[in-house]
């Protein structure tokens, strides 16, 4: 990739990650998504593009540097691109959020009840 993406390490399927020796998708996704910050810049994300200085903003106590490495690696995943104006889901990033938002809603029930 041109942008440098593809110097970026991200978990594969079929190649080790915790919890997961064989590689299994749903627990490559895991590994990717459970990274710091990697869900707050999906969310973020979720309803229209954001520059990097809204998202830090939005991502308060995220540095710059982390906040640059999971752009990066969810730009190589390819859930995340770099538009016009500014960072936006890919259409895989928009039908993973449309998977995540009912189980990020049942966790904030979850979450009252606990």
């Amino acid at each position: 990739m041109a942008d440098g993406s593809s110097r970026i390490k991200i978990p594969r399927p079929g190649e080790p990650v915790q919890g997961s020796q064989t590689g299994q998708p749903i627990m490559v996704l895991f590994d990717l998504i459970g990274r710091r910050w990697a869900m707050g810049i999906l969310w973020n994300l979720a309803d229209q593009n954001r520059t990097f200085r809204d998202l830090q903003a939005r991502c308060g106590s995220a540095s710059p540097t982390v906040l640059n490495t999971r752009l990066k690696e969810l730009r190589a995943a390819g859930l995340v691109e770099k538009t016009a104006t500014g960072y936006g889901l890919t259409n895989d990033g928009r039908k993973l959020f449309k998977v995540l938002e009912p189980l990020g809603n049942w966790a904030m029930d979850w979450a009252k009840r606990l």
